[in-house]
């Protein structure tokens, strides 16, 4: 493949205006674009994972959104392999193509490639599955911190799935997941450029709050009700829908139900700036001083 062909990557967090401007941004390039987003690729998930809109899909072709079920395996491995070939079948015709998510994590594994963990019985993952629905998040932790200290000490301690993941690796393997990372990048045969949008917090932390007022108008609760018998999968286990399970169960108010979305998107979008701030290639822009034109020079 030639190296003269770029992928420009929009990073930042939720609700700050990525989708827009990969759309000025593609329209400008004469392209299309690749979401790198972890739930927005779900079909049955639209409303809660701020999808784009029908009207934004139908300006510039979109990838990645919609084309799998809650049912299927998706993770950072499955993104790569799908981006890869996609971005080989758009530089037949495109000399450049925009990518565009807030899932750290995907992005990282199509610009390096991942680490290369050994497989693992998928029997040991389910009966941590079962045991964390069981008996829960301390549990989780406890194990982690006992049979994994190394990942425990530097890793997402609140993150549930982080934490099986690590738990699964140990046992599987008897080396800690910490133990596979940090190997060496892979290079692509295109370039990378990272184009990363932030705007001061008091206002990001406004949209998002407005944002969830918005997706519940929209009809989000209808959306997480018709979900409810697939609550158990990963897919769901996600800001926007886990909260709302304890409200149908007549444990909380709906009002509640919002104020905890908005709190814990706060949060995600937070992790989610800590997690971009680390890497040294993205170019940050703030959000009123966007300009494809003047920014891809």
């Amino acid at each position: 493949m030639s190296s003269n062909k770029t992928v420009y990557i929009i990073v930042g967090p939720t609700a700050v205006g990525k989708t827009s401007f990969a759309i000025e941004l593609a329209k400008h390039l004469d392209t299309e674009i690749i979401s790198a987003d972890a739930r927005q690729c779900y079909q049955e998930m639209n409303i809660g994972v701020a999808r784009p809109t029908n009207q934004e899909l139908e300006m510039v072709p979109h990838h990645f959104i919609a084309t799998h079920s809650i049912q299927d395996t998706i993770n950072a491995s499955v993104f790569e392999q799908y981006a890869l070939d996609k971005i080989e079948e758009l530089f037949t015709t495109k000399d450049s193509v925009v990518m565009v998510g807030g899932t750290g994590l995907y992005i990282k594994a199509f610009c390096e490639g991942l680490d290369m963990i050994p497989a693992i019985d998928p029997t040991i993952r389910e009966g941590i599955i079962q045991q964390f629905e069981k008996l829960g998040l301390r549990w989780l932790q406890k194990e982690v911190s006992v049979k994994d200290p190394i990942y425990w000490e530097k890793g997402e301690q609140q993150n549930p799935q982080r934490l099986m993941r690590a738990l699964e690796v140990i046992l599987g393997t008897g080396n800690s997941i910490v133990s596979y990372q940090h190997k060496n990048k892979i290079t692509r045969p295109f370039k990378i450029m990272k184009i990363g949008i932030e705007m001061p917090r008091e206002q990001l932390y406004d949209r998002i709050n407005q944002r969830v007022l918005n997706m519940v108008e929209e009809g989000l609760e209808q959306e997480v009700k018709r979900l409810i018998p697939f609550a158990s999968l990963n897919a769901l286990q996600t800001v926007g829908y886990s909260e709302w399970l304890p409200y149908f169960n007549n444990e909380i108010s709906k009002e509640r139900v919002v104020e905890l979305i908005q709190q814990n998107t706060r949060h995600y979008a937070k992790r989610q700036m800590t997690w971009f701030k680390k890497d040294t290639e993205i170019q940050w822009h703030h959000s009123s001083m966007l300009n494809a034109a003047q920014i891809i020079q």
